[in-house]
């Protein structure tokens, strides 16, 4: 249950710290509901200060996080002084969308607290919480100036021109959010493993008071109506879909994104008044400087629907200079914003370079009218089958363009505003799932990724339809009312699913990850060899040690580039284990961790070779395992310059019992049997020469269809395989 007073903790103290600064900067015609600005507020100013202690080069948000406390109290004061305690009466204009932010957070929080009874971070798949949680602390524990351990390794971390770990995290990385989990942190005294996954919830979160300003204020729409699209957003399995993998970046660019273009629409429709935009521009930069830190190479697009809209009715009315005047006061904000945060657009053109060379992400069903609305039929956003999907996108479809073509006379403005902000969005989004299919690369995440942060703008669309709907007369109020109710049903089922997911997580922190951190308290123990095989652990591992140096054999993430092994000690984590038998030498961590010293006269390193599936876990039980495709292959490689004589043995499964023979380089030397139940498999002491030594283990039945649903066929199920590496061979074993 601990999850739920530190997220509500969190989401009152970003609260804290943007109520002074929402209330100062919230133009007159909104400040009866200034609160629905208060949050975006507090991320920018949390992140606004960590920037700043980043730049004053101080070591971190531990020695100012607390201090800092007073900078919001202040502004809190302020503006009590300037707008006087009737101010306070906002909170109850916008009681309605306070409540929903209230019962989404519980909802969203809950599969968490039901995975772990202790603060913990998880995922369903993507290993970007790992990524956030080292920037965090990176933030909280180190200065700009520093290059010990792991932040100074420049030829691991170079990124271009970047060659040190804490500017790649200012420059070109998602600086944002590890901000505010590293000033949280240090403010609760919690680490980041404890805080990102309530952080993402938060993220959400913090959202639906934009959509409900967006709907209420821009578009004209009803209270309630605005409340029903803000709760839409909030049980929309797309942005739970984000939630699930820790996208928080995502979630934080897609209320920023929705605040500029509100904002610049509304500085149109004021025919550009200078006033209006200095009125607007503290909302305005509050929006660009969230856009740059969290997803800085989406601001080059970011005012896309906006410029369409102010361009189509300049060139319609041929208010040219108009255009012109409105393109000059959106650079204004954007341009003291850059100038703040220098390093951020500088780095644009490499993120970019960067979208180049690597094919970032996954690759994601495909969404089709249903889809954009949160109807999908699965935790991967997958579609129903065919005819259900193609019937209801259909359906969908032609409501919501009946719905605009009716509504194009009377209701002109807002259907233009509605064609704007979907219409470049869609082609943008299926130009990309084209490009991913004809190149077989994973465009589609990058789509999605497009679809989600515009997905406010997305949302109007069927706020429209609906409300137009409902003015038409009694039989079309009742059909958009009861679409509405579907659509909010499917939504939450879709979001429902996801969270089911979430409560036994095929990714999570378990006890024994943090405890890698005690490595940095081992005076001996001054740089490693990362060689923990699974990407999650690897990538958690990396932020854990940032005091050490740390070599990768594979290219982990980007600042995490493979190298020459040339650390001092192997830090093993996996299926396999090698033990020396030198004390000193070898270092057991909990769980499956250990150290090996390179040095050692007796060190050896050993590797899975082919004939291997994915590795597959059970997080709960702390528990993973690889299947074999039938024989299968360990790689031993001996430095030494003479025999080692190893003890091996390996915990295991089979479907059936089988005998395994054990063949070095092709010589058939011991045979042992594999039974159905999980248990440990001993084998005779083997000897490997100098140089690499190819272990075949092969058995006497073929591999097994692993089930009716499950194609794949197997042979048996290795838990761990353990070297222990002898001082003398064991006469008895021969």
């Amino acid at each position: 249950m601990v999850f739920y007073p530190v997220a509500f903790a969190l989401l009152l103290h970003i609260y804290f710290w943007g109520a002074g600064l929402a209330w100062l900067v919230t133009p007159r015609m909104w400040r009866r509901s200034w609160p629905l600005f208060a949050g975006l507020a507090g991320i920018g100013l949390q992140s606004a200060v960590v920037w700043a202690g980043a730049y004053a080069n101080l070591r971190g948000t531990e020695t100012y996080g607390r201090l800092a406390e007073f900078l919001p109290a202040g502004l809190l004061a302020v503006a009590w002084w300037r707008h006087g305690s009737t101010g306070w009466k906002a909170w109850f204009r916008v009681a309605g969308v306070m409540v929903l932010m209230v019962v989404l957070l519980n909802g969203a929080i809950a599969p968490f607290a039901s995975s772990s009874k202790v603060l913990t971070t998880s995922s369903i798949g993507s290993c970007d919480a790992a990524d956030y949680a080292a920037g965090a602390r990176v933030l909280s524990e180190f200065a700009r100036s520093d290059r010990d351990g792991f932040i100074g390794l420049t030829e691991v971390v170079r990124v271009h021109s970047v060659d040190n770990f804490f500017d790649y995290w200012l420059r070109l990385n998602h600086f944002t959010p590890s901000a505010i989990v590293a000033l949280n942190g240090s403010v609760f005294g919690l680490q980041a493993y404890q805080l990102i996954s309530i952080a993402v919830v938060v993220f959400l979160v913090l959202g639906i008071p934009i959509v409900f300003w967006l709907a209420r204020f821009v578009l004209g729409f009803g209270a309630w109506a605005s409340l029903f699209l803000a709760g839409i957003y909030g049980v929309s399995p797309l942005l739970a879909y984000a939630v699930g993998h820790a996208s928080m970046s995502q979630l934080l660019a897609a209320p920023a994104i929705a605040l500029v273009n509100g904002c610049a629409v509304l500085l149109w429709r004021a025919s550009v008044s200078w006033r209006r935009l200095l009125s607007m521009i503290g909302l305005l930069a509050l929006g660009f400087w969230l856009i740059l830190g969290a997803y800085n190479f989406i601001v080059v697009v970011c005012l896309v629907p906006a410029f369409l809209y102010a361009t189509g009715l300049a060139v319609w009315n041929g208010q040219f200079g108009r255009l012109i005047r409105w393109v000059v006061g959106l650079i204004m904000p954007l341009a003291m914003v850059s100038l703040l945060a220098p390093d951020r657009v500088a780095g644009l053109l490499e993120r970019f370079q960067l979208f180049q060379e690597y094919d970032f992400g996954w690759r994601i069903p495909m969404l089709s009218p249903e889809g954009w609305y949160g109807l999908v039929a699965n935790v991967s956003l997958g579609g129903y089958a065919t005819t259900l999907r193609w019937g209801v996108s259909i359906f969908l479809g032609l409501a919501m363009l009946l719905a605009l073509a009716f509504g194009a006379k009377r209701h002109g403005r807002q259907v233009y505003f509605v064609l704007c902000f979907t219409l470049p969005i869609l082609a943008a989004y299926y130009y990309l799932i084209l490009r991913g299919r004809a190149h077989g690369t994973n465009a589609s995440y990058d789509a999605y990724k497009l679809l989600a942060v515009f997905y406010p703008g997305i949302l109007m669309a069927l706020g429209f339809g609906l409300i137009l709907w409902k003015r038409s007369g009694v039989t079309f109020r009742a059909l958009a009312m009861s679409l509405g109710a579907a659509l909010l049903v499917g939504n939450v089922w879709g979001s429902y699913r996801i969270a089911a997911r979430l409560q036994d997580p095929p990714l999570i922190v378990d006890s024994s990850l943090p405890k890698l951190q005690t490595i940095e308290s081992l005076p001996q123990v001054t740089s490693v060899n990362m060689l923990i095989t699974d990407f999650w652990s690897r990538l958690w591992a990396n932020g854990f040690l940032l005091h050490r140096a740390q070599y990768f054999p594979t290219h982990t993430y980007e600042g995490r580039f493979n190298t020459a092994l040339k650390g001092d000690w192997d830090l093993l984590g996996g299926l396999i284990s090698v033990r020396v038998p030198e004390a000193g030498d070898y270092l057991p961590i909990e769980g499956p961790y250990s150290l090996v010293k390179v040095g050692s006269p007796h060190f050896l390193r050993a590797k899975l070779g082919d004939g291997w599936y994915d590795m597959e876990r059970l997080a709960r039980n702390n528990q993973h395992w690889r299947w074999t495709k039938g024989d299968a292959e360990l790689v031993v490689e001996n430095p030494q310059s003479r025999l080692l004589h190893v003890g091996f043995r390996f915990q295991a499964r089979s479907l059936v019992e089988r005998d395994l023979e054990i063949r070095v380089n092709g010589k058939r030397l011991r045979r042992v049997r594999i039974g159905t139940e999980l248990a440990w498999v001993k084998v005779p002491s083997l000897t490997f020469p100098p140089g690499t030594t190819v272990v075949k283990l092969s058995s006497n039945l073929p591999a097994q269809p692993a089930s009716a649903t499950d194609h794949r066929l197997l042979g048996f199920a290795a838990y761990g395989i353990e070297l222990d590496v002898k001082a003398e061979p064991d006469p008895a074993e021969n």
